[in-house]
């Protein structure tokens, strides 16, 4: 059985707050999204939306936390049971997002939609507001100092180049360059940098961090 305290090598999020609103039968659904990493955060946006909208009859909401969906809470804020929460929920979790938090406002239109009919409002806010929200990849990788003289600046900066790495660097005597890889990646590159400057390249795996892939 896979054990769920294992790194993750990889998750979606979200990279900024988003919002989308749709309409139904009179009824506004404003669907408030934004990255959380602790519940706390999760719980203060939660408050602080319900403030900005506290003339609405409902702030229903739901949040994913962890790398691997360990944590989720959701709320119906008064709408019958299983009507909003739960179906926002299960949006973000087939979405695959990880470490987001979302709030759906109601602002009832006078019309009232039924249990199917709320289900499918409730998620539609959240497929509203992410269809125009931006995400990425945190990734896991390993962050490298890799310490040369000024001979090998150039391969270096040109292996590095290839990857689409942009390298920290400082300049004294010699030259340290850090630069962070994906973890699968880290023994190929550091094979090539001994290769390409005749082993007088030292390089040394500092820690293993999580870095965001835009791409």
């Amino acid at each position: 059985m896979e054990n769920k305290t294992e790194r993750q090598t990889e998750y979606r999020v979200l990279l900024k707050e988003a919002e989308g609103e749709i309409d139904e039968k009179k009824s506004r659904f404003i669907c408030s999204l934004r990255p959380v990493h602790t519940e706390r955060e999760a719980l203060e946006f939660i408050e602080a939306t319900k403030k900005k909208y506290w003339d609405a009859r409902h702030n229903c909401s739901a949040f994913v936390l962890g790398s691997r969906q360990e944590v989720t809470r959701c709320s119906d804020d008064g709408e019958p049971g299983g009507t909003a929460g739960r179906p926002m929920l299960e949006v973000l979790l087939g979405e695959g997002l990880c470490d987001v938090a979302a709030v759906v406002t109601r602002y009832f239109g006078g019309t009232l939609l039924g249990t199917g009919g709320l289900v499918r409002a409730y998620s539609g806010a959240v497929k509203e507001a992410l269809s125009g929200a931006q995400t990425g990849m945190m990734r896991c990788g390993v962050k490298l100092q890799i310490g040369a003289d000024y001979n090998s600046v150039g391969k270096i900066q040109y292996i590095l180049g290839k990857r689409g790495t942009m390298p920290e660097a400082e300049y004294g005597e010699s030259v340290c360059f850090r630069t962070t890889v994906k973890i699968g990646e880290a023994e190929a590159l550091k094979k090539e940098i001994i290769e390409a400057t005749n082993g007088k390249a030292v390089i040394e795996e500092l820690e293993k961090i999580y870095f965001v892939d835009k791409g």
